[in-house]
């Protein structure tokens, strides 16, 4: 088996998150939770709630995401293509997943930071720039539910899964933490433009607009 960027995030999260599934101090110590970066500037917090996770359920819905998108990102076609990151590939699925993470905090974090009473975890911001950069690369790529049989084109998904993300947000109260899901979503969209542009050798929205036409 190859050692890539996205199986090594993914034995580390199952492994700290199954740690936090016995331990509630290992919970306490890296959940998100603004008072303690605000006032006590424990910063690593950004990226340790990534690490942990509610449940079970919760944690094998992340990483099956994950480890499926990611790999997938990864590959020669995509991320390892010449024309987009080539040998460079682990390193920008680095930063596209730590950035992820971080950026699907800040709004949280700018809302929260004095707030005693909320707190957040899990990899769902980070895993939602994952998936939606492989969808602005690959808009055509089919996304099936094990409870919808059906192959949903990935720009359809996509488009849906943000507005109903800016939705339930708005809406507020439950137990998902809908905000990460969406400006995860949207650094991840927002990193493929910016750094494939800059590269110069691959056209994003060029491929976007083929590919959906095709």
């Amino acid at each position: 088996m190859e050692i890539t960027i996205t199986l090594i995030i993914t034995v580390v999260t199952v492994a700290v998150s199954l740690w936090g599934f016995s331990s509630s101090k290992v919970i306490d110590n890296l959940i998100f939770f603004g008072p303690a970066i605000s006032r006590n500037g424990q910063y690593y917090r950004f990226l340790t709630h990534g690490l942990i996770h509610a449940d079970l359920m919760h944690l094998a819905f992340n990483m099956i995401a994950l480890y499926t998108f990611g790999a997938f990102l990864e590959s020669p076609a995509l991320f390892g293509s010449p024309v987009i990151f080539g040998a460079d590939a682990p390193l920008y699925f680095a930063g596209l997943y730590i950035g992820g993470l971080i950026i699907a905090s800040l709004p949280d974090y700018f809302k929260h930071k004095d707030d005693y009473a909320f707190r957040s975890l899990g990899a769902s911001g980070a895993v939602s720039s994952v998936v939606f950069a492989g969808i602005l690369l690959y808009p055509t790529l089919p996304i099936r539910f094990m409870f919808l049989p059906i192959d949903i084109p990935g720009w359809i998904f996509g488009g849906l899964y943000l507005l109903i993300s800016a939705y339930l947000d708005r809406q507020g109260g439950g137990r998902i933490n809908h905000g990460a899901h969406l400006w995860g979503a949207i650094f991840g969209i927002v990193f493929i433009i910016v750094f494939v542009s800059l590269k110069g050798d691959f056209n994003v929205f060029e491929n976007f607009i083929h590919q959906i036409r095709g």
